[in-house]
């Protein structure tokens, strides 16, 4: 079976997933699945957005650039959720640069399909906005835990997002990365990690990351992660299981025109 058959035939993004089954018969014509690397860049700051994308593996980071050329992961998207979401909002571009982090699947969507379908599918449209605010909640929460948590209950924090958001245990990260995303110096993340390692919680060898033992790690963290997940769970629907994204409840159906 081709990429684009696999995706479209049962959609693992939770999103599309959600649609009542004639809203997304009418949508799969207007998707294309897309396999994307790691550090593929998808959106940029201030510049017109050419379409939406739907994770369905694999997970993006929305990063603020610095005028000194630095960056800040402000958010983490995976198959909860979209990039694009200015598009949803009437407007054509963002501040802030999207890449992705972990390789995966995609689901794309032209832009100028992607606001008929909005005009043409009220679920569809209600149920995105309603992800809007579970992604404005994380990024909020996740200033506030940068600015107040210590390093390695905000590395807990990433690690944990970062784990809903892959099929396994294991995912590609470097110290390196680690620090821009959570705006340290490498040393301090080098410390941290090295502290989750010893606790047995997580195994970091080259350049790879494995979370070993999830309650520990959570054990770790602070409240923001479970604040974050709360939140995308009232809003979205309840978690399929212990570990991973939200299942979403099936919305009506919007009806085609």
């Amino acid at each position: 079976m081709h990429l684009a058959d696999r995706s479209l035939a049962a959609p693992r993004n939770r999103l599309l997933a959600a649609l009542a089954p004639g809203d997304l018969a009418r949508l799969r014509p207007r998707l294309d699945a897309v396999a994307l690397p790691c550090r593929r860049v998808l959106q940029l700051p201030d510049e017109p957005i050419a379409a939406v994308l739907f994770p369905e593996t694999g997970f993006v980071s929305m990063l603020a650039e610095m005028e000194d050329g630095d960056a800040a992961e402000v958010g983490l998207v995976g198959a909860e959720g979209m990039i694009g979401l200015p598009l949803l909002l009437g407007a054509d571009r963002d501040d802030v640069e999207a890449m992705v982090q972990a390789p995966g699947t995609f689901l794309r969507m032209e832009a100028e399909a992607f606001r008929a379908a909005l005009e043409e599918f009220p679920a569809f449209h209600g149920l995105l906005l309603r992800y809007a605010l579970v992604h404005h909640g994380q990024v909020a929460r996740t200033a506030a835990c940068n600015g107040r948590h210590p390093t390695e209950q905000r590395l807990a924090r990433w690690l944990l997002m970062a784990h809903d958001r892959v099929e396994g245990a294991e995912f590609p990260m470097t110290h390196e990365f680690l620090s821009m995303m959570l705006g340290v110096r490498r040393a301090g993340i080098t410390v941290a990690a090295g502290q989750l390692q010893k606790a047995g919680f997580i195994h970091y060898e080259r350049g790879c990351i494995e979370v070993t033992d999830r309650p520990g790690l959570e054990s770790a963290c602070c409240e923001c992660y479970g604040v974050v997940r709360r939140t995308q769970d009232r809003l979205l629907g309840p978690p399929a299981g212990g570990r991973g994204l939200p299942r979403l409840t099936r919305a009506p159906a919007g009806g085609g025109r």
